[in-house]
């Protein structure tokens, strides 16, 4: 194989796909990043055997072949070479290794055959759709700070994405939760998703695709089966990752439709003032004390180690006086996904879950469960 390709290109290429790769492998090859030369172009891919990224860059390609080499000290050299610098590549003889050449630069990287890398093979993928890639981080952006991290659950390990009839017509929506908070956000359905398999993506896969949709796209052509998720993005770049094999538990019985109390508050005043209190609360605990009167609100924290600490704020909140108690950090990485200048809390009683949205029918809603102050 020789091939010269253009350092920005292959550098922004070996971005994207060796960030799969994990840093130890117990499988030497799983730590590689297959190159394969064709044609006008150099294709990329790197797996961890549940996700699989594939990029395909133009370069000048002298001999077809392909080859793999460690993905990260790859990356680190094309990445320490100079800006506009043309990177060459070429394997030959039988030293199972690879030449870099760029300027006077010349490294030589050990190579694994490429017929012992791993194909995760889409297979049939039946349902198929286009969506707006702003659309698609939406629904990751406001759901993925309430995925679970306890492996015991593994089917809340991820972003539950499913389309539903609702009256107002199709809807794409996007759940994730962890049992103390539930993140539920929607979109009106893209054409030719409604009825597609409800399916769990991974919290990696999840991670990884919000990091390449902020790197732009106009549209993602996503492709379904019930094991696995296609996406292809503009730019040609194929995602392939396998989902969660599991069911994800009934959400809409935990959303409370019968909560009477309505608080309506600034929502950056709010925000900044459980920052400033949850300041004296005990890492373990971080419990904020809401105590509600008419058109007031208290917060406190009372840690027996360092001292407690108030700040009131005038509210929007004319129901019977309650006081509940909440996790400083769930209130505010929900307050952070809110887009307006308000936040509305329906509440019920100190032990039940409270909703959280924008405003009243916003897309996107938020359950807080409670905590004992």
């Amino acid at each position: 194989m020789r091939v010269t390709v253009e350092r920005a290109a292959l550098l922004r290429s070996l971005g994207h796909v060796h960030r799969v790769v994990e840093r130890r492998n117990t499988i030497p090859i799983l730590s590689n990043v297959l190159l394969r030369a064709e044609g006008s172009g150099l294709q990329l891919r790197a797996t961890d055997l549940d996700i699989e990224v594939t990029e395909s860059v133009p370069a000048d390609v002298s001999d077809a072949g392909a080859t793999t080499v460690p993905a990260h000290v790859i990356y680190d050299i094309v990445r320490k070479l100079p800006d506009g610098a043309q990177v060459s590549l070429e394997t030959g003889g039988e030293s199972g290794q690879m030449t870099i050449r760029s300027g006077r630069s010349r490294f030589a990287l050990g190579a694994l055959p490429e017929g012992d890398f791993p194909d995760l093979a889409a297979g049939e993928m039946p349902h198929g759709f286009e969506i707006a890639g702003a659309d698609l981080k939406r629904l990751i952006d406001k759901t993925q700070f309430a995925i679970s991290t306890e492996e015991t659950r593994y089917y809340l390990n991820g972003i539950y994405l499913h389309t539903l009839e609702t009256e107002g017509g199709p809807v794409m929506r996007a759940v994730a939760t962890d049992g103390h908070r539930l993140a539920r956000v929607e979109i009106p359905a893209p054409q030719g998703s409604v009825g597609m398999p409800g399916v769990i993506v991974p919290r990696k896969a999840v991670a990884e695709i919000q990091k390449l949709l902020d790197d732009g796209g106009e549209t993602v052509a996503v492709d379904l089966s019930p094991a696995k998720i296609r996406l292809r993005f503009a730019d040609g770049l194929t995602l392939i990752s396998k989902l969660i094999d599991g069911t994800f538990p009934d959400y809409q019985r935990v959303i409370p439709a019968n909560n009477d109390k309505r608080l309506t508050v600034e929502r950056d005043a709010f925000a900044k003032a459980v920052d400033r209190v949850s300041t004296i609360s005990s890492e373990r605990g971080r419990a904020v004390k809401l105590g509600l009167g008419e058109g007031r609100l208290a917060l406190s924290v009372n840690n027996p180690d360092s001292g407690s600490a108030t700040e009131e704020l005038d509210v929007d909140y004319e129901a019977a006086n309650l006081d509940i108690g909440f996790n400083a950090r769930y209130l505010l990485d929900i307050t952070a996904q809110l887009e307006g200048d308000t936040a509305l809390f329906k509440l019920a009683d100190p032990g039940s879950p409270t909703l959280i949205q924008d405003r009243e029918g916003a897309p996107a809603l938020y359950v807080l469960m409670p905590m004992r102050v």
